[in-house]
């Protein structure tokens, strides 16, 4: 939907980005701003930071920026129109909308819409005949028929077409579906059910929305488990199984962080209805946000295999980032959750309780584990012990935390604390010096990445793309001056179309008489368009002198524009430039 400027201006001037940001990450000031760890991307030393000044937010290390909106858009996987309804809500202001459609946004509800009506379909195929088996393998799990509906647990038809012809009747295009990702596409163009023969587990968000589905197959074929791809209307990385009734089920702030649909669903119905799960990939910082937004504690509970462990201890150090209180719980004999508490029939619940109020954190989780490894009673392998949990020990931020650990660790082994801090200093310093060493690396290699995707011309024209950056910083930090610069240069002398469509948006502003800031203009681009275009205003010094500035900037296209060939002209789509270019030289004779 058409949402009015006026509202929007008004929205963002209500907006306090760094209490937006607070609520999400965790922030210190810097001087002037504001810094903390990025949610964007996993990292061990702040780069992110937010200024209020500006009303925005740049990461170093993975380049992504923008202001509150483009923020809210990253962070809730949310376009552009539905970021600013979140922040309207958020604000306590009802949205004014017209009658015109937002394609994204239109989309994105017409697969809420397939979604819910596969759901539908799945359940009641379930418990029609030919669901029979697939009904008998959730009761032999120990399901109860209120958990399966609660769940709203179904079954896809080994029939490739059925879903398809059933949402086809109701109204939905082929493409819809495909976009969806409830159909494939054949190599003849013709739809089929993505999912067949398989339990289904419909996956919402926190209003409610069927998402996408994961689906269990019930005989030896591969893949065991399929889940949806990304849709508009749906990120894996940026989703919890269950989330939807965990987050109101909370003891203390407590949720339980397991491994799969079905741990969750067992959990749920012994009474742990706080418990979620990741969907189909490991816990991404996305994932980890959302978790510490919802809970104050959790409990990772993942699988005793390798694979568990390993993906227990990638768990942690995400988690560690957010500020939230960890614990580990390992399930004895290595079973899951699920089988010990079908083990254990009527107490399985009480036993899994006990193993929760035992469980101890995620630092005494690691040292534990790694005790196992070595001989305590030989010297070369307490040494060797100590080494390791030094190199713990010199993750943790809280110097407080890291004495309290040292300390009992050294009385423990009759060791020098002493010498315990001094290698713990000596691991802490070798990291932060990695870390910067890193992001400086990640910096320029996102930055770069990130140009290469949104302006791919650039490479091609260096010259003339570093001079279009700074007419649009210029355009951005001064909107005083977009108007009268708009009507000398013409669209067609920029050289690279990213460029030019970012222009012609903010001419086209400034020909309303409307603003031509980054966050005037961000709802006509993607999210990582945004940060590109962040960072062309974030690195340049605001000009003193804008318009002579601009200028010698104009000089520099007119300059690439005559080395261009023919060919280069028809490549870029400006058969007019040298039109262009010959009124402008004639205006200066």
């Amino acid at each position: 939907m058409s949402i009015p400027e006026e509202f929007i201006q008004d929205l963002k001037n209500r907006i306090d980005i760094v209490s937006l940001v607070g609520s999400y990450v965790t922030l210190k000031r810097a001087g002037r701003n504001m810094l903390g760890l990025c949610p964007f991307h996993n990292e061990k030393t702040p780069s992110f930071v937010v200024s209020k000044d500006r009303n925005t937010f740049h990461c170093f290390g993975c380049g992504v920026g923008g202001d509150a909106i483009t923020f809210v858009r990253r962070i809730e996987n949310l376009d552009y129109v539905d970021a600013i309804r979140f922040l309207a809500q958020r604000e306590g202001l009802e949205v004014p909308e017209s009658g015109r459609n937002d394609g994204l946004s239109a989309l994105r509800n017409r697969i809420y819409e397939a979604n819910r009506e596969a759901a539908r379909f799945y359940h009641k195929y379930l418990y029609s005949p030919n669901g029979s088996k697939a009904l008998a393998y959730l009761r032999n799990r120990g399901l109860t028929e209120k958990t399966i509906v609660h769940f709203g647990l179904g079954y896809s038809p080994p029939s490739r077409f059925e879903l398809v012809n059933y949402l086809k009747e109701k109204g939905f295009s082929y493409t819809e579906l495909i976009q969806a990702n409830l159909a494939n596409e054949s190599q003849r163009g013709s739809p089929y059910d993505r999912f067949s023969d398989r339990v289904m587990f419909p996956i919402m968000d926190l209003r409610g929305n069927v998402i996408a589905f994961g689906g269990r197959i019930m005989s030896d074929i591969k893949p065991k488990y399929l889940n949806t791809s990304d849709t508009p209307a749906f990120n894996k990385s940026r989703n919890l199984y269950a989330l939807q009734f965990a987050k109101n089920k909370t003891t203390d702030g407590q949720l339980i962080l397991v491994e799969g649909y079905m741990d969750v669903i067992a959990l749920h119905q012994a009474g742990f209805e706080n418990t979620i799960a990741t969907l189909g990939t490991s816990l991404t910082i996305e994932q980890a946000n959302i978790i510490a937004k919802y809970g104050k504690e959790v409990i990772i509970c993942y699988d005793a295999d390798n694979a568990g462990q390993n993906a227990s201890a990638r768990a942690i150090e995400i988690l560690r980032k957010t500020g939230i209180k960890i614990k580990v719980l390992t399930v004895p004999d290595g079973k899951d959750p699920d089988e010990f508490i079908k083990a254990h029939g009527e107490n399985g619940a009480a036993r899994f309780r006990l193993l929760i109020e035992k469980c101890g954190n995620d630092i005494e989780y690691q040292i534990a584990k790694l005790q196992l490894q070595y001989d305590l009673e030989q010297t070369d392998q307490k040494v060797a012990f100590l080494t390791e949990t030094a190199k713990i020990f010199a993750r943790l931020d809280n110097a407080i935390e890291r004495d309290a650990y040292v300390t009992k660790l050294s009385e423990e082994l009759n060791i020098d604390k002493n010498a315990i801090l001094a290698q713990i200093r000596q691991y802490a310093r070798q990291n932060s010096e990695n870390v910067q060493k890193q992001r400086e690396r990640q910096w320029k290699q996102q930055s770069f990445v990130g140009q290469e995707r949104v302006n791919p011309e650039k490479k091609h024209r260096l010259r003339a793309a570093n001079a279009e950056e700074a007419l649009l910083a210029i355009l951005m930090t001064h909107p005083d001056a977009a108007q009268s610069l708009c009507q000398k240069l013409p669209a067609s002398m920029f050289l690279t179309s990213f460029h030019r469509r970012v222009y012609e948006v903010i001419c086209r502003r400034a020909e309303q008489g409307l603003g031509t800031e980054l966050s005037d203009i961000a709802g006509d681009f993607s999210v990582d368009e945004v940060s590109v275009i962040h960072q062309m205003a974030f690195k340049r010094p605001r000009e003193t002198d804008p318009f002579r500035a601009a200028d010698e900037y104009i000089r520099v296209l007119e300059e690439e524009g005559e080395r261009m060939t023919p060919e280069q002209v028809a490549q870029s789509d400006m058969q007019t430039l040298m039109e262009q270019l010959q009124k402008m030289k004639e205006k200066k004779k």
